[in-house]
């Protein structure tokens, strides 16, 4: 096999990977300011945010390998997905920035507590909002035609990429509820237990109406579950994901192991991952734009691999040492920004 086949491959699983992990790492702490609104009390909200403050700034890391990953290896696909999408993406990056001002100033002000914990719950939500609507307009199929004008700068905007916005608005919900059962104890964990059980039966019925939604859609994203009996050697990913939401609802409600919730939403967003990536393939931009369409040269990509395999362990390795030193339940009275 020639490197110009093998290389994009490799690339567009380095890419994929670091969008998992930022969805999956940032993406509990973006749970977090959209149940803040039902925290009891600002000393409740404080050890929400807490449980998280000690981590959160790297996970962006992985957001930021994507992006770059293919502004370097898919420069075409970069062009197309930032010139159509160009609005939801900067309402994500201001909504990125409002967010962190606001969880970095909440814990310095004193009479100003109540509104930047409402910043902070507001900028999560628009956050996980606009990337729910980028994740659909990008399955939807973006239109490699689309010149300047008003039409294709709101080409993103349909009823199928709002869905997905609201979807991942609860999923990420989903997933702050069980870091909150997995790092707090007390009031806020019976909190998280309560509030865990109501939004698995809501991201459940969302997984359900995008599955039932993509067959109809013009970019035939479902199409290769369907051709030359793939489906037969596809059919264990969206039988683990049914199995994966009964573990899960089951867990919501059991006492003890304390981190099945946390571990087992993260996997049931994997297996979604997954399942969206079995149905795009070979395609980095449904509904016609293959891996090996848009790829730089090789020798670009073998430059740019020399880099990955030393940014990529460090970042693992960084990864790994913060949550390891902060594990544990973290209680009510402790602070990481108070001193």
């Amino acid at each position: 096999m020639s490197l110009d086949l093998v290389l994009p491959v490799l690339w567009f699983g380095v890419i994929g990977f670091g969008v998992l992990m930022y969805v999956l790492l940032d993406g509990f702490v973006l749970g977090l300011g959209i149940l803040a609104p039902f925290a009891e009390d600002g000393a409740q909200l404080d050890h929400m945010m807490n449980t998280a403050a000690p981590i959160w700034d790297g996970n962006e890391t992985w957001l930021v390998l994507g992006g770059a990953g293919l502004l370097a290896a898919f420069p075409p696909a970069y062009a197309l997905l930032l010139s159509t999408l160009y609005l939801p993406v900067l309402m994500m990056l201001i909504a990125l920035i409002f967010r962190g001002v606001a969880f970095e100033f909440r814990f310095k002000a004193t009479r100003g507590k109540p509104f930047w914990g409402a910043a902070f719950s507001v900028g999560s939500i628009v956050v996980a909002f606009s990337q729910g609507v980028i994740l659909g307009a990008l399955v939807e199929g973006l239109p490699r035609d689309a010149g300047p004008g008003f039409a294709s700068a709101f080409a993103w905007f349909s009823p199928f990429s709002m869905m997905t916005g609201v979807a991942l608005v609860f999923g990420y919900a989903l997933l702050g509820a069980g870091w909150l059962v997995l790092k707090t104890e007390g009031s806020l964990h019976r909190l998280a237990r309560t509030m865990t059980r109501p939004l698995v039966l809501v991201v459940v019925a969302f997984m359900g109406l995008v599955s039932a939604w993509l067959p109809f859609l013009d970019s035939r994203i479902m199409a290769r579950w369907f051709e030359g009996g793939n489906f037969w050697w596809l059919a264990p990913v969206p039988l683990l994901a049914l199995w994966n939401a009964w573990a899960l609802w089951r867990a919501a409600a059991a006492e003890g192991r304390d981190w099945h919730p946390f571990v087992l939403t993260m996997s049931f967003f994997g297996l979604g991952f997954a399942g969206l990536v079995l149905g795009m393939w070979p395609n980095i931009i449904p509904p016609d734009m293959s891996i090996w369409d848009a790829a730089s040269p090789s020798s670009s990509l073998v430059f740019l691999g020399v880099g990955i395999v030393i940014l990529l362990p460090a970042i693992l390795g960084y990864t790994w040492w913060s949550y390891s030193v902060f594990r544990g339940k973290i209680e009510a009275d402790s602070g990481y920004h108070s001193h």
